[in-house]
């Protein structure tokens, strides 16, 4: 497998499981979100996804972030190409792997990992059909270029992020949701008011969500 991950196989078994693929955020590695595997619906197989640069002790990241002279911070952008293409394989070769439903993959992505699981969805959306974005927003620079001619009639996405976020501005994710439903893209967008970090409200909001 191209990536390391964690896996809560489905407490209820079918002839194929949907699938939620959770991507966690700069620095972090795949304990973090997987703290709340067990508080996530019972059918699904919950995969828990490590980002591929090591940044040693523990912390990973799906792209380089650096700061210039005037401590712009600027994101590395071919890293975060490569990351997006990485998780797309990823999907497939979990596919091949475990029974999930193909036409059931979910992304639940927090701050970087919500940035890439945009970027995915957006790239391939014949691989997700709904995305959970969690306190990050859409760069579009990361997205394939011709991705304004794919097909987004299955995607759904949830959005939500902390209006006293002092890590990613609100104001990023705020301007993400015209532009997304610009693509006819259905969105859900909800702020909490708590920092860079998943609200209990929001949890259950989101569960609430992927499960109607």
């Amino acid at each position: 497998m191209t990536l390391h991950y964690l896996v809560r196989e489905p407490k209820i078994k079918k002839e194929k499981n949907p699938l939620l693929l959770l991507l966690h955020g700069y620095g972090s590695n795949a304990e973090d979100l997987f703290s709340f595997a067990s508080e996530l619906p019972d059918e699904y197989y919950v995969i828990s996804a490590q980002a591929p640069f090591d940044m040693m002790y523990g912390s990973y990241a799906w792209y380089a972030i650096n700061f210039d002279a005037d401590e712009n911070k600027f994101s590395d952008i071919g890293q975060a190409r490569a990351s997006r293409d990485i998780i797309a394989s990823f999907i497939d070769e979990l596919i091949a792997e475990y029974p999930i439903d193909p036409a059931k993959v979910t992304l639940i992505g927090f701050s970087q990992g919500c940035i890439l699981s945009y970027a995915v969805a957006l790239s391939y959306p014949e691989k997700v059909q709904r995305v959970v974005a969690m306190s990050g927003y859409l760069n579009t620079e990361m997205v394939v270029d011709d991705f304004t001619e794919n097909d987004f009639s299955n995607l759904k996405i949830f959005a939500s992020h902390g209006n006293v976020d002092q890590v990613i501005p609100v104001e990023w994710a705020r301007k993400s949701i015209p532009v997304i439903e610009d693509l006819g893209i259905e969105i859900v967008y909800k702020e909490y008011p708590v920092g860079h970090g998943v609200a209990p409200q929001n949890f259950f909001d989101f569960r609430n969500w992927l499960q109607s």
